[in-house]
């Protein structure tokens, strides 16, 4: 019953029982991994042992081992002890969490248990992902969500074997990063007046402030902690378009440095966008440099979706600066704006990712394509010879409604049934990412809503691949079946740790 399913899984008779006496031996980083997820609900201490043996897990690297890839491992429980090898520490930290898996669910409970019999069963895994990206994408711009729920969304990524959390932080309704350069950012842009009351579409707003943001030491952190997890986090800091917040605080930023924009109260793309001038390019280039001190992951996402460039349009500065690198449309500026955005940043060893307008405007070399605007934009990008991360709207978009029913919380569009979900085929691409953009998800439980069990769908796309679809595109039945049994047993799992989830229908 375990999820995302492994690539190959033999069930052998017996059980190899954990108790008071059981050792870990494995790299230190591992072994107290293995202690933090198992020792609160079984009260095993899982004392360190000197090499494998009779009652102990032993998680070992064997770089030679040539089949496992970089996140892959190999994993027998015998009634003896358990036996686990991986080229890579983030193997064994992906196999940690399948041990925990083959416990009873109650082993995710957040205390003791008692009168629970800590069996693993008898198996043979040999386990290697699919895709080497396998995200989810958490939009605290447009609501700032609490740093406690952060680190539990990073748990409950690494427990889906999800490696990637792109962390949208900056947009027109809010910037959440601290810049200390530019302390405005925040300062101003951190916070609105008001939200939209029920749908956009409605036009109405609540007249209640919003805001927040995250330090720079508290974001370190949850680098930290996610990346003990195999978690790495991808910061997306949304330019130049989506900017409404950052040219309130600094109006300098935008295209009439003599308007005095607020940050945005209501949903949907505004008009204004970062100017073209060097001295504003400096400074992004500033805000980035922060940025990169922030989050070590290669990858730094630059946004580059829906920019409006009326404001360009009829500056005689950007019609100029497009005449001057022989553009023939001011909105080719864009290319060339993020082309040196990525130049800087390759200066220090980072690569970005943008978002498929880009596609339409110069993908700068060496950027990542995330096709979001649908499947025809992932083959777009694949025959381009990019590297895409999947993300289409009609498979991915988990803050779309799961059904049309009237029991669905308000969401800005719909309807994506689990079903969609897993049958995605997504192709030769580097990976998928599962969106939850929060204009409509106001709380850490309104996520979690949205987010399960279709982003548990998705992690099975992503790990294990695609299931094979029959002659008209649909999930077979018996695939279907198989899978949604195995996802009633991991939803108990879920039920220990607390998550409300969308209830299965």
């Amino acid at each position: 019953m375990l999820l995302p399913r492994p690539t190959r899984l033999i069930r052998e008779a017996g059980h190899f029982a954990l108790g008071p006496a059981t050792g870990v031996h494995a790299p230190d980083e591992i072994a107290d991994l293995l202690r933090e997820l198992i020792t609160p609900a079984t009260g095993l201490p899982l004392p360190p042992a000197t090499g494998p043996a009779t009652g102990v897990i032993s998680l070992r690297l064997a770089a030679d081992d040539a089949e496992l890839g970089a996140e892959g491992y190999r994993l027998a429980v015998e009634p003896t002890g358990v036996r686990v090898v991986a080229a890579t520490e983030a193997g064994l930290r992906w196999a940690v969490q399948t041990l925990r898996q083959l416990l009873p669910e109650q082993v995710y409970a957040t205390g003791p248990v008692r009168a629970v019999a800590w069996w693993l069963p008898c198996v043979e895994i040999v386990d290697v992902p699919t895709y080497a990206w396998r995200g989810s994408l958490l939009d605290v711009a447009r609501w700032c969500h609490p740093l406690p729920f952060l680190y539990r969304y990073v748990d409950l990524l690494a427990l889906h074997k999800l490696n990637t959390l792109h962390l949208h932080l900056t947009d027109d309704q809010g910037w959440r990063f601290e810049v200390r350069r530019f302390p405005r950012l925040t300062e101003i842009g951190g916070f609105r007046a008001a939200s939209p009351a029920g749908h956009a579409r409605d036009g109405r707003t609540d007249a209640v402030p919003h805001g927040g943001w995250y330090r720079q030491s508290d974001l370190r952190d949850l680098v930290t902690y996610a990346a003990r997890r195999g978690v790495r986090i991808m910061p997306e800091i949304d330019l130049p378009g989506h900017a409404q917040a950052a040219i309130a605080a600094y109006p300098e930023f935008g295209n009439d440095p003599h308007r005095r924009l607020t940050v945005g109260t209501t949903w949907g793309i505004s008009t204004h966008v970062l100017n073209l001038e060097p001295a504003t390019f400096a400074a992004v280039c500033d805000i980035m440099d922060e940025v990169a001190d922030v989050f070590p992951f290669e990858y730094l996402h630059v946004g580059g979706d829906e920019v409006p460039t009326a404001e360009w349009a009829a500056s005689p500065a950007a019609g100029a600066r497009a005449a001057e690198l022989g553009l023939s449309r001011v909105a080719d500026l864009q290319g060339w704006w993020t082309g040196q955005l990525a130049t800087h940043l390759a200066g220090r060893g980072r690569r970005i990712g943008v978002w498929d307008e880009l596609l339409d405007r110069a993908v700068p070399a060496g950027a990542t394509v995330f096709a979001w605007r649908g499947t025809d934009r992932v083959d777009a990008a694949r025959a381009a010879g990019l590297p895409v991360v999947a993300a289409p709207y009609t498979h991915t978009y988990f803050d779309w409604a799961e059904a049309d029913g009237p029991d669905e919380p308000l969401a800005i569009a719909g309807v994506l049934p689990l079903e969609q979900v897993y049958g995605y085929q997504p192709g030769a691409v580097l990976g998928v990412q599962g969106q939850l953009w929060s204009e409509y998800l106001p709380t850490p439980q309104l996520v979690q809503w949205r987010a399960f069990p279709r982003l548990a769908a998705l992690a099975e796309v992503g790990w294990s691949g695609p299931v094979d679809l029959d002659g008209q595109g649909e999930v077979p039945p018996g695939t279907l079946t198989e899978f949604r049994t195995r996802l009633g047993r991991h939803l108990r799992r879920l039920d220990q740790l607390g998550v409300g989830y969308r209830p299965l229908t």
